[in-house]
């Protein structure tokens, strides 16, 4: 089996170079071929994915060495196709890692140790997951408007510029944000599902909101929790729609946001959460949408996206 270890020379832990080698000692003599792949630029770990993929298939393994935005890349090389995405969480945020390995503190060596990686004999379940796609691109994660898109903007910059913050820079980028007023405008028309299965249509012109989370996994922006009950296979998107307001009255709801507690229940009102299928949204006035998905900013005035059920193939720890 070869194993393609896409790394992203620039995410965020120090150890990489010496966890690579260890692991690259482990594969020598196994059976087993090991691939380093290093990222050049901004899509080049999906170039590099598809590549792989349609040259060998179910024959290799993408193995990705970075953060959210590796896997996001990585997911879109793969979407569809029958090669499986491992994940090394070397990233600052790590989000998605978080869903599949069920820490919001990710542990790296645990992980790495898990998978059998340093006996050159890696060991995993492969097992299909959900994607969301809007305007024909892939997001694995969650796709968002609003002023988490804004401080998941400003706190990736936050990021990249001072390492030592860590994912702490998103949780500083939320006051400077704030500040700013929470009152943006959208037009929604989404096919939701209610928790009995049934479908209904939410649709609205001029909507006044502070921000909206359409969720594949649980977190982002660094650790915010909008659906902490999210599935990855059960072909339904969780979202979480909050109403525009004044400072006073967000900065309570914050800590809950952060911890996976806010729900219709929690912060009654202002709230709103359930399931979607797909939908559109798109701009008031034909301005860029405040959008991100995976935290990736987005400039797009109209979003269509819809969840493609069980379109990835991903390795989980046995």
């Amino acid at each position: 089996m070869k194993y393609i270890f896409i790394i992203n020379p620039i995410a965020g832990n120090d150890d990489k170079a010496k966890i690579i080698s260890s692991i690259k000692e482990a594969f020598r003599g196994s059976g087993n071929e090991m691939i380093i792949e290093e990222t050049r630029f901004s899509g080049d770990a999906k170039n590099i994915a598809s590549k792989y993929a349609k040259e060998y298939g179910k024959e290799c393994v993408i193995v990705t060495c970075g953060g959210d935005g590796t896997v996001h890349e990585a997911a879109g090389g793969l979407a569809f196709s029958e090669t499986p995405l491992m994940i090394l969480p070397f990233g600052t945020g790590n989000d998605f890692a978080k869903k599949i390995y069920g820490e919001k503190k990710v542990n790296l060596q645990k992980v790495i140790n898990n998978f059998g990686l340093l006996e050159g004999k890696p060991k995993y379940s492969v097992k299909s997951i959900d994607l969301i796609d809007y305007n024909g691109e892939i997001c694995i994660n969650v796709m968002s408007f609003g002023l988490d898109s804004l401080v998941a903007a400003l706190g990736k910059k936050m990021a990249d510029k001072y390492h030592f913050l860590g994912h702490q820079a998103y949780n500083l980028a939320v006051m400077p944000i704030l500040m700013k007023g929470l009152h943006y405008n959208i037009n929604l028309d989404i096919n939701c599902v209610d928790k009995d299965g049934n479908e209904y249509k939410l649709q609205e012109e001029n909507r006044d909101y502070a921000l909206f989370a359409i969720c594949n996994a649980s977190y982002y922006g660094g650790g915010f929790c909008p659906a902490p009950d999210s599935v990855l296979d059960d072909g339904l998107l969780d979202y979480a729609l909050v109403d525009g307001m004044p400072l006073f009255k967000a900065l309570p709801i914050i800590p809950k946001y952060s911890e996976g507690s806010a729900n219709e229940q929690t912060v009654k009102n202002v709230f709103h959460n359930g399931y979607i299928k797909s939908g559109r949204v798109w701009s008031v006035d034909g301005s860029p949408l405040p959008g991100n998905c995976d935290g990736e900013m987005f400039d797009y005035n109209e979003v269509n996206f819809e969840v493609k059920p069980k379109s990835l193939k991903l390795c989980v720890i046995e």
